[in-house]
């Protein structure tokens, strides 16, 4: 059975910082590009940061860049976003996702439904 299990969410205050986790299993973690998104209240999902498979690139919303990193461990199957100097606005539940597709661009994949597998999600919370 396929699955991805996030963790680390919680509470926080502003200028603070989260290290999320996404476990995975039931696939062969190396071939899969692994990405994070958000959702906030009453918005639509949106795209966090990805890293790919073979060259490891990683890219990343404009809005978190410089203060979130996201990681891949394959020993561990386990993918990690790493984020500092959170803000409120950066308050949402956090998804992880996988996609085994390969694009050219790595724009390509902010696209939601390019990815087949998804966690559960885990809460995250920055206050004022």
């Amino acid at each position: 059975q396929v699955q991805l299990v996030e963790s680390g969410g919680g509470l926080v205050q502003a200028g603070g910082s989260l290290r999320l986790s996404c476990a995975a299993s039931g696939l062969t973690f190396t071939t899969y590009n692994m990405g994070w998104f958000r959702q906030a209240p009453g918005k639509e999902r949106e795209f966090v940061a990805v890293v790919r498979s073979g060259t490891r690139n990683s890219y990343y919303t404009d809005s978190v860049k410089g203060r979130f990193t996201i990681s891949k461990d394959n020993a561990k199957n386990t993918v990690y976003l790493r984020m500092n100097r959170l803000e409120p606005e950066d308050t949402a539940v956090y998804y992880c996702a996988a996609t085994q597709r390969e694009y050219y661009f790595d724009s390509a994949y902010a696209d939601s439904n390019r990815y087949a597998v998804w966690g559960q999600g885990t809460q995250v919370t920055v206050s004022a």
